[in-house]
């Protein structure tokens, strides 16, 4: 808000400006690589793994998935419950009762 508020932003403007208006994927894909370097990340770190870490670290903490869902953009919720089988995944192995019902 300091940021915006001292350079005086709208709407309209882009939040951090490049040479012509707005950084190019080139550029953003350039600053992650050098900063997970410089980090000493040793796995392929990519601005979509930036959108993933979000997603996941929301849903970790606590917000719903329909919470996350318009943050993400995603027009069905199927798409954003991707994000809760990758911020837990012991879920993914928790037994049903019925499962433990003897079967005739």
């Amino acid at each position: 808000r300091h940021w915006i508020s001292e350079n005086q932003l709208s709407a309209n403007d882009w939040l951090f400006s490049g040479y012509h208006g707005h950084y190019s994927v080139a550029s953003i894909q350039m600053i992650i690589k050098r900063a997970s370097k410089k980090a000493k990340v040793n796995k392929n770190v990519h601005p979509h793994t930036l959108r993933h870490s979000f997603a996941t670290h929301l849903i970790q903490n606590g917000s719903a998935v329909t919470d996350v869902q318009p943050l993400l953009g995603h027009s069905k919720l199927e798409t954003t419950l991707v994000y809760l089988h990758l911020a837990a995944p012991s879920l993914l192995n928790t037994k049903s009762p019925y499962d433990g019902l003897e079967n005739d």
